[in-house]
């Protein structure tokens, strides 16, 4: 989330959020960080470049890879990058000589890609290998001209996590509702426990709250018009999200601005916070075995009955083609390949976060958490993507981590709050 020049830059990473307002300021070189393979391979060769950098990441692409040269007989050529510098130089990147294939996004950030004509159109292999994935799989990786531009891979989605062992110790039972909810909270701090672990140090996490209550107050065709930048923040209905959040705060961890995701995922493991709205990624920080097996999710709940709560954020990764690929015939080879579930598979077997994104894909081996995250995604009424892969990253960075972040620190100026976002956000889309 970069606050500084749209869109010579991307988002850099969400954990990294302090790091990108050095690089802004000049105070890191990013340039260079992130360049594609040598010309000089064979020409029968695909090159990848990856920003699933970290070490359980890097397994599962190595295992992706190996059964890919296994199964086809073709050879990849990986190029991994770690996430930030990935994202702070993807444009450039694709202005550049990139690889044939790359790792991204759904949504927004895919779009913008596309509307600027730096990757490529792969509805042909959607056509020919599209059917394993779900509708809302397939807008969310499809450019604002109708083509698909992504192959899903997996995701990961948000929910409200717990320790069932506390749980089951104290009596408490997952909410439904979000009266229920307010009532377990309550419940939850006349037992002496913090009911929800918040971290909003870097600046990211608290939209997962924002979006969740957008989405159960107002639906989720407002939430999508919202980001876009097609409604007034000073709408009511945006004015409700705020008010109803403010009923919220005391329940969280008190002096979240002073505290990392990182620390709140700790704090949930330890079993000094009663739960954490949060997405999959909090399975890496509890120990494989049973410490994991102990983590919980229930959907976050009902607000308004005629809504519901079947809209789930599940922010989606895939792969792209970059324009006029060198080995075109390669690229659309592994791209087939990769439609299919068992690559999925193989890779999220290594990354304990990441769901197959293939409808088909055999989760029998893996633990309850990921046939239960599966099973609410597959099943939901429609996916969001998270609100900064939903709109502009920089209207995300610039604007809304700051508002975020004031309104947590501040949470009774609703009003003068909703009026600086719309201010900004006219700014940022030029409306």
């Amino acid at each position: 989330m970069n606050p500084h020049e749209w869109p010579r830059t991307w988002q850099p990473s969400r954990r990294d959020f302090l790091r990108s307002a050095l690089v802004a300021a000049g105070a890191v070189t990013a340039g260079g960080m992130l360049s594609a393979c040598s010309s000089s391979l064979d020409p029968n060769t695909v090159t990848l470049g990856s920003r699933l950098s970290d070490k359980n990441s890097k397994v599962g692409v190595e295992d992706v890879v190996a059964m890919y040269r296994q199964q086809t007989g073709g050879d990849i050529r990986v190029n991994t990058v770690d996430s930030t510098s990935f994202q702070e130089n993807v444009n450039n990147y694709l202005q550049g000589t990139p690889d044939d294939v790359f790792t991204w996004m759904g949504g927004y950030r895919m779009k913008y890609f596309a509307d600027k004509g730096l990757v490529e159109d792969i509805s042909n292999v959607w056509a020919s290998n599209g059917g394993g994935y779900s509708e809302s799989f397939r807008k969310n990786s499809t450019g604002s001209d109708g083509n698909q531009y992504l192959i899903p891979f997996f995701y990961y989605p948000w929910a409200v996590f717990y320790r069932p062992s506390l749980w089951a110790e104290r009596g408490y039972e997952p909410p439904k509702t979000y009266d229920q909810w307010v009532a377990l909270n309550k419940q939850m701090q006349a037992d002496g426990i913090t009911p929800i672990g918040f971290g909003a140090r870097d600046g990211w996490p608290p939209m997962g709250t924002f979006d969740y209550l957008n989405l159960r107050l107002n639906g989720v065709d407002f939430h999508r018009t919202l980001l876009a930048g097609d409604v007034s923040w000073t709408d009511n209905r945006v004015r409700t999200v705020f008010d109803t959040w403010r009923e919220l705060l005391p329940f969280h961890q008190p002096q979240p601005l002073g505290r990392k995701i990182a620390d709140a995922q700790t704090a949930l493991l330890n079993k000094s916070v009663g739960s954490l709205v949060a997405g999959m990624f909090v399975a890496q920080s509890f120990p494989a075995g049973a410490e994991r097996e102990d983590l919980d999710f229930f959907p976050f709940p009902e607000l308004d009955s005629a809504i519901g709560s079947s809209t789930v954020e599940a922010p989606m990764d895939g792969f792209m083609m970059r324009a006029d690929p060198r080995n075109r015939p390669a690229a659309e080879q592994l791209l087939t390949f990769l439609t299919g579930p068992e690559p999925a598979v193989a890779y999220a077997m290594q990354d304990p976060q990441a769901i197959p994104a293939h409808r088909d894909a055999d989760l029998s081996n893996f633990p309850a958490l990921v046939r239960k995250s599966a099973n609410l995604v597959q099943n939901a009424e429609d996916i969001t993507q998270f609100f900064d892969r939903d709109t502009r990253p920089d209207f995300a960075s610039i604007v809304m981590i700051p508002a975020l972040q004031q309104f947590i620190g501040n949470p009774n100026d609703v009003d003068g709050l909703v009026r600086s976002i719309e201010r900004q956000k006219s700014a940022v889309f030029g409306t």
